[in-house]
């Protein structure tokens, strides 16, 4: 059983899936996607719960943030890291908040402050170690909009930071930093067949991952030229070299990230390079 989470993460994750060769069809109503795949079955339910789903044994395993991992304090098998999200392919951070204008400049400001968040537990042991005596209670969401009407101090996720800046809040302190994780049961963990499958998940969709910065390109070159092309661009690092039916000519097929395509090809068409081609790619496996 695979669990899915349901809301900000469902729809990047289906497309991660389905780029990593599985089709996950869902009815808007249900909660029971169908998988193109009989040795799967799923359930879409919040991010929030799954870690505590899978270390019970309801799902063998699943997908979830590294917060609510440590936010439930799931005993769990970490599988492997995902970074990807709503928005962008980086890291988020839960970050402790204020209005501009506040008073509040380091975490010891916060002392009989009243604080809101969904991370309630985090931030209550973030705040001990800190030794600060703070109110923290449990948002229900729409967190920003609590102060400094409600409460003094917010905990929230940010990936770009932009939510807060409209919202006219200022970071204080980073409480954790956290990325989508694929978690395992224990049990499940040490039946081989159900670790062989759950380890063939990591696989294609850390490779699916790999790939969405990465482009193939393939172009023909003169042979003579081979070296000094592999020198002059970095990117070409171990390139596939093939002989074509003019020996002086050759093929040269490899991966670069796609950010240094615009300046790689005119570079290699002031080589000599032929008939260059760039490709998209849907899995890039190490």
């Amino acid at each position: 059983m695979l669990g899915l989470p349901k809301g900000s993460l469902e729809t990047a994750t289906l497309a991660l899936f389905a780029k990593a060769g599985w089709k996950i069809s869902q009815n808007a109503r249900s909660y029971k996607p169908t998988i193109d795949d009989p040795e799967l079955d799923g359930r879409f339910v919040r991010a929030q719960e799954i870690s505590r789903y899978v270390e019970h044994g309801f799902f063998d395993c699943g997908l979830t943030g590294r917060d609510w991992v440590v936010e439930n304090g799931s005993d769990v098998v970490t599988v492997c890291e995902l970074i990807y999200s709503r928005a962008s392919n980086s890291v988020s951070r839960w970050v402790l908040a204020v209005p501009e204008d506040s008073p509040v400049r380091a975490i010891k400001d916060l002392q009989g402050k009243r604080i809101a968040t969904e991370l309630v537990r985090t931030t209550r042991e973030f705040l001990t170690k800190q030794g600060v005596t703070a109110e923290v209670e449990f948002s229900w969401g729409a967190t920003e909009v609590k102060v400094p009407d409600l409460v003094d101090a917010i905990v929230d996720l940010t990936e770009t930071g932009s939510s807060l800046r409209a919202n006219k809040l200022r970071i204080v302190d980073t409480i954790l930093e956290t990325t989508t994780q694929l978690v395992a049961n224990r049990k499940s963990w040490a039946d081989p067949a159900k670790r062989a499958k759950i380890e063939t998940i990591a696989l294609l969709l850390q490779g699916a991952l790999n790939a969405e910065s990465k482009v193939g390109l393939k172009f023909n070159l003169p042979k003579a030229k081979v070296q000094e092309v592999v020198n002059t661009l970095p990117a070409l690092r171990n390139p596939t070299v093939s002989p074509l039916s003019d020996i002086a000519w050759v093929a040269l097929e490899t991966i670069i990230d796609e950010s240094v395509v615009r300046t790689i090809i005119p570079t290699l068409k002031s080589h000599g390079a032929e008939g260059i081609i760039e490709y998209p790619l849907n899995k890039v496996v190490y």
